[in-house]
């Protein structure tokens, strides 16, 4: 049994991770709006391993984290400077 973590570090990660995931909606750049989207999924990773879910934790940091933002990027590139329409 995962003992329960410590309130103080878990609201610090959590605070963190919300922080991130909101400001990914709020910035005007894209490209700065995947970095902090996979900020906030590493974080939110680093809160399911606190709880000892690690498999749960290494698939958010993979997928969330890693193969989103990836792709987010990859589709930023290829599509910058175009306007609907063109």
């Amino acid at each position: 049994m995962v003992s329960a973590p410590d309130p103080v570090l878990l609201g610090a990660l959590l605070a963190v991770s919300l922080g991130a995931l909101v400001a990914s909606v709020f910035v005007r750049d894209y490209i700065r709006a995947v970095i902090a989207f996979a900020g906030g999924s590493a974080f939110l990773a680093a809160v399911f391993a606190l709880f000892g879910a690690t498999f749960v934790a290494v698939l958010e940091l993979t997928v969330g984290a890693g193969v989103t933002a990836v792709l987010f990027l990859v589709s930023i590139t290829l599509t910058e400077g175009r306007e609907a329409g063109e």
